[in-house]
This record gives C-alpha cells, structure tokens and sequence, in this order.
C-alpha cells in the first residue's frame, strides 16, 4: 500500500471538548490530513471497536489509511489497514507475525538502535520522537531534537515520522530534516477551525 505520511493526525478525544471526533476527523482530512491513527486510552474495548468500525467507514470515503494505536485484537477485528505499537507495546516481531505482511505497522522510536531494531523486524516505519516538549503525551521522554531526529532519518531505509510538540511555529524546521511527514493531535484537533488548521500546516510543509 502506498502511504502519504506528510500530515498524519493522531487522536485524542479530550483534546476536542465535547466535539465529535468523527466530524474532527473528517475536517482534518478535508483539511490536507493524509493518515488517521485512532488512539483512545480512556474507553473501554467494546467503545473503541465500535468508534474503530466507524472510524474505518468515515477514512474510506476518503481513501485515508487508518492506524490503530496499540490494540493489535481492534487492529484485526476491524481489518484496519494497520496497527501502531511502541516501547512497552507488543515487540515488533510479534506485532508484524500476527498483524499480517500486507498490513502497516509503525513503531515508535526515540533514538537509533531503536529505529535500526524497528526496521530490522518488520516496521514499515517508525515515530521518531519527541522532537520538541509536548503536553499531549505526559509519560513522554525527554524531547530528541532536530538533530537526533536528522540522525534517525539516516540510519534506516523506512520512512520515519516525525512525532511530539509540533505546530505552525516549527513544522517546516520538521520537514527540512529528512523525515517523511510529522505526526499532530493538539495542533489540530486542539484548534478551532480544524480544517484550517490543516491547511496551515500542510501548506507549511516543504516550503
């Protein structure tokens, strides 16, 4: 499967207030979004199946690949067209035996033995970070930089996403580092009007 990894918009339901997220969503592709990944720590599994189903419905239309995050039995139940793990998650290995060879599977990394592990054991590719602090994820490590990020890019042959504090202030400072798109919730869904939102961004990337 080809994918489109330059604006790839991962989601948090308290980000957006009571909004609902399938409309989020929704605006955020129209917007220039390229890639879904459906991240709901807070729900219990019967809500994140439902919500994953029509999640999947909804990207369809617009032919956007959707990512689970973590849950590789929602993953499968749904037939989504990929599954996210990171450090404490499923090992990759595992991940990719069960997930199947036709899915996507992303890999979160914050340094090069780690994005060398990903891609060796069967990451399609890898989110690389955080770049810069960040408030959406409070169990983060400590931020990586552009530099290190630079670093990543060119230890593996896989595309690399990039993931954590960015926004309009800094995403085209993320595009001119190598990596293949840069990975958003806040700047985003955190925003009033999401379909401008990202548009901003994407008009951003690579200019």
């Amino acid at each position: 499967m080809s994918v489109d990894y330059t604006l790839y918009l991962v989601t948090d339901s308290c980000i957006l207030k009571g909004r609902d997220i399938f409309v989020a969503v929704e605006d955020a592709i129209k917007g220039g979004v390229s890639l879904v990944q459906l991240r709901e720590k807070e729900i219990s599994s019967l809500d994140f199946y439902h919500m994953a189903l029509k999640m999947k419905a909804l990207t369809r239309c617009y032919k956007v690949p959707l990512i689970i995050n973590d849950r590789l039995d929602i993953a499968i139940a749904i037939d989504a067209d990929g599954l996210h793990v990171g450090q404490d998650d499923l090992p990759v290995d595992v991940a990719r035996r069960l997930l199947g060879k036709d899915k996507i599977l992303g890999y979160s990394v914050s340094n090069i033995d780690e994005a060398v592990y990903g891609e060796k054991n069967g990451a399609n590719y890898l989110g690389a970070g955080p770049i810069y602090p960040t408030g959406t994820k409070l169990d983060a490590v400590s931020p990586i930089g552009i530099d290190n990020l630079k670093r990543i890019v060119e230890s593996v042959s896989i595309p690399v996403v990039a993931i954590g504090g960015i926004g309009i202030t800094n995403i085209h400072e993320v595009s001119q580092s190598g990596a293949d798109g840069a990975s958003l919730i806040s700047a985003i869904l955190g925003k009033d009007d999401i379909q401008e939102a990202s548009i901003g961004l994407r008009g951003l990337w690579g200019k």
